[in-house]
């Protein structure tokens, strides 16, 4: 079966600094018409940067769309013809004020292909070491570290309910036990 929909007419809706929004005039595999409101978002990195303790550094933070306080992985958006290692670069030390002497792509995830377009490059950093955190104006954050273990449970237990962290985070594990790095 076919299931492409092929877009008849595009209609820019919003055109924001972090997002846009579209609606598409689609052509459905079995001959109809619909629509479809589309997010466009330039996409982002996520860094699950983990210490020579197997500690995983987190930023604790406040997100307005849901009214909470969450624990999540450091991450950002692209910046404009960003490379995504720059910007996973960037984001970890802005964020935590750690740099990494490595960083390593696990996967490139889509956050919710229902709706929008947006990518996030999943970065792994190891051989952490101090540099300089410098939040943006509007970004308030707390720096925590957790043991590996301890944030797997607490993704278990549904106290760390971010997709991108939650995805990070268990790549990174499987990927440190693979390779044998996990203490």
């Amino acid at each position: 079966m076919d299931f492409y929909e092929k877009t008849i007419d595009s209609t820019l809706i919003y055109d924001g600094s972090f997002i846009s929004l579209k609606v598409d005039k689609v052509l459905l595999p079995n001959g109809n018409i619909s629509q479809r409101a589309i997010v466009l978002h330039s996409g982002a990195a996520v860094v699950v940067p983990v210490d020579d303790e197997n500690n995983v550094i987190f930023v604790k933070q406040f997100r307005k769309p849901i009214e909470k306080v969450i624990i999540e992985l450091p991450a950002g958006k692209l910046d404009k013809d960003e490379n995504p290692l720059e910007c996973a670069k960037r984001e970890l030390e802005e964020e935590t004020g750690y740099k990494a002497r490595e960083l390593i792509k696990l996967t490139e995830i889509y956050t919710t292909p229902g709706f929008s377009n947006e990518v996030i490059h999943v970065y792994l950093a190891t051989g952490l070491y101090k540099g300089e955190a410098h939040t943006d104006a509007d970004e308030f954050v707390e720096v925590l570290k957790i043991k590996m273990t301890d944030a797997i449970l607490m993704v278990k237990k549904g106290e760390i309910r971010d997709a991108k962290t939650i995805i990070g985070l268990l790549l990174a594990n499987m990927y440190l036990q693979e390779q044998g790095l996990k203490k």
